[in-house]
């Protein structure tokens, strides 16, 4: 583990880039991406919504309006080709790096969102797992804090990496006696 105040590497172990863009001083000793298996999640739920919207609209619009109209249904399949690859971005841009006094949590494309959570502050930290993320192997970390604004989510980690940070956090949380 390298010096706590030293700048993130441009790759981190999982071989992602770490996050561009971080504040002055915003330092971290390894930035950790969240699993590949968050991306397939996301699209099938993108697919999900947007593929049976257009079948529909163009079912409706071709059965009121014409055949002409019916095209606008490729409207929909428009945003998902869009949104296939924003996904992709979005994905890739969620990071997490473990400090010595506190957590954090970056994300986010356009607007760059960083979070940090002292160890000390932290009051419950809970592993969630829906149907989905289950058959997809993924867990996801909530970290709630006294301050409603500052509760921090990490989606996208491995069953067993989520319950490692869990164990972590709470142990450094209870060690620093303000939180948990």
């Amino acid at each position: 583990m390298t010096d706590p105040t030293s700048v993130p590497s441009a790759e981190t172990a999982s071989g992602q880039a770490a996050p561009s863009g971080a504040a002055p001083g915003e330092t971290a000793s390894e930035w950790r991406g969240v699993e590949r298996a968050l991306l397939p999640l996301r699209r099938l739920v993108l697919l999900s919504w947007l593929l049976p919207l257009a079948i529909a609209a163009g079912v409706v619009l071709a059965l009121t309006l014409g055949a002409v109209w019916a095209s606008c249904a490729l409207l929909p399949l428009a945003v998902a080709a869009w949104g296939w690859g924003a996904l992709r971005r979005n994905w890739r841009s969620w990071r997490y790096a473990e400090r010595a006094d506190d957590l954090l949590i970056s994300h986010g494309v356009l607007w760059r969102e960083t979070t940090v959570v002292p160890y000390g502050r932290m009051q419950l930290v809970e592993v969630t797992s829906g149907p989905l993320e289950r058959r997809y192997g993924l867990s996801r970390l909530q970290l709630h804090t006294a301050a409603a604004t500052t509760d921090a989510t990490i989606p996208g980690l491995a069953p067993a990496e989520a319950a490692r940070l869990r164990d972590r956090l709470t142990e450094l949380g209870e060690a620093r006696s303000a939180g948990l």
